[in-house]
């Protein structure tokens, strides 16, 4: 047994701290962002947030929705093969850019993942995901869809230690997924006590991972535009919010009218409503590690990406970032005790 004990951060215990700026409106700044992925050698430009692929955020209706605004969906793993083909069937080429099909690690998953890849060459992205990306089974699957896939664009995680990330790049990944535990419908780090708090975890997979070429997603914790602006600023190529763009329109979940309040669920993708919609039930070997919530209805998924993306150009004006690009060059975060005054509680 070891402990560690230099101080670990997650957003809530920093603020950005402002420096001079030349902009003059928050209009100025480009949040677009190019990249060249260090297997396949593919390029991508576009806004750098994408949807999780749970199947209460990451649907073919956010797909379309969020491609507007050039970002990414992750889609979730549960659409079946024929649902794809619906969905593809008059796609273009951006949208094509614009979503990761996602897959776990088992032969199912492996043959589904082939047998839409033959059928639809024009994906761009594989998300390859599972909770605990430590194991050596993962490494193993991460390396055989490369060497499968050589042309794709690789999304390996999750994981949250930069020794983990380089494994995984030099495994055959172009990005690796970061993030254990911060998901507001989460529950690893209670049922499991593992975790990393998820700036300082940011932060230190972005420098290994940038050493090798390769980037990082923020995969979960944000509560706030100022939140996602922070994964940015820490160093993170990427950002993936769940909770953030659940409860739209677009998203799945079953609608639920109390009196004159309407809500969605939302739930974690290892909650026992998860497993029981999708795997017969939570097996008699693990346990539950996500919960179920209502979210307050939010309508069009629209308004909320307007939010996050002006509170992300607000933070470029504060530190002086002309780009997305330039704001972890910018970034000099202070230790806080408090974030916001409450006392008139959310707004």
């Amino acid at each position: 047994m070891r402990i560690e004990s230099d101080i670990k951060l997650g957003f809530k215990d920093v603020l950005f701290r402002p420096k001079r700026s030349t902009l003059r409106s928050r209009s100025q700044v480009e949040l677009s962002r190019t990249f060249r992925f260090m297997h396949s050698g593919r390029e991508w430009t576009g806004v750098p947030i994408i949807a999780a692929n749970m199947d209460t955020v990451g649907t073919f209706e956010k797909a379309r929705a969020l491609a507007e605004h050039k970002m990414i969906t992750a889609i979730h793993k549960h659409y079946s093969e024929a649902q794809w083909d619906e969905f593809l069937e008059n796609a273009d080429e951006d949208l094509y850019h614009r979503i990761m099909i996602s897959t776990g690690t088992s032969d199912n998953d492996f043959d589904k993942l082939c047998n839409l890849l033959e059928r639809h060459p024009q994906l761009y992205f594989i998300c390859i995901d599972v909770a605990n990306g430590y194991s050596e089974h993962f490494v193993s699957f991460v390396t055989k869809v490369r060497a499968c896939f050589p042309d794709k664009v690789i999304i390996a995680g999750n994981v949250v230690t930069g020794e983990m990330v380089e494994e995984l790049l030099l495994g055959g990944a172009d990005v690796v997924k970061v993030g254990i535990g911060p998901g507001s419908v989460c529950t690893t780090r209670v049922k499991t006590g593992v975790g990393y708090p998820q700036l300082s975890a940011i932060i230190e997979c972005a420098d290994a991972a940038h050493g090798l070429s390769g980037q990082i997603i923020g995969d979960g914790g944000c509560t706030c535009a100022g939140d996602v602006a922070k994964g940015f600023g820490g160093g993170a190529d990427f950002m993936m919010l769940g909770g953030m763009l659940a409860g739209h329109d677009e998203s799945g979940g079953e609608v639920v009218q109390e009196g004159s309040e309407t809500f969605k669920r939302f739930y974690g993708m290892s909650s026992s409503t998860a497993m029981d919609k999708h795997s017969g039930g939570v097996a008699g070997y693990r346990a539950s590690e996500g919960k179920t919530v209502k979210v307050p209805y939010r309508g069009p998924v629209t308004n909320t990406v307007q939010d996050i993306l002006g509170g992300v150009r607000s933070t470029c004006t504060y530190v002086g970032a002309a780009k997305l690009k330039e704001l972890t060059k910018r970034t000099t975060f202070i230790r806080v005790q408090e974030q916001e005054n409450r006392i008139f509680g959310a707004d």
